[in-house]
């Protein structure tokens, strides 16, 4: 048995390339909003973007990837400043 269908088998499937993609690019804005934060003495914009970094380990869909991301990206948008 291959293990690709093993895994299958066991209920696990690899990411869609559009998952990788969006965990990717908010985590990177997730990073850059935890420094800018940190290094500014900012909590709310140090807190949204560690939650911006974590929350695609815990979101199993690539749509609820991409709105999390975008409703907590609005969010530190309006707060960044």
């Amino acid at each position: 048995m291959d293990s690709v269908d093993l895994l299958k088998t066991l209920g696990l499937e690899m990411p869609t390339p559009a998952y990788l993609l969006g965990s990717l690019l908010f985590s990177i804005v997730g990073a850059v909003a935890w420094w800018h934060g940190k290094k500014t003495e900012r909590p709310r914009a140090k807190w949204l973007g560690l939650a911006l970094m974590l929350y695609p380990y815990a979101t199993p869909q690539t749509w609820l990837l991409y709105l999390v991301g975008v409703v907590l990206s609005v969010w530190l948008a309006f707060s960044w400043n």
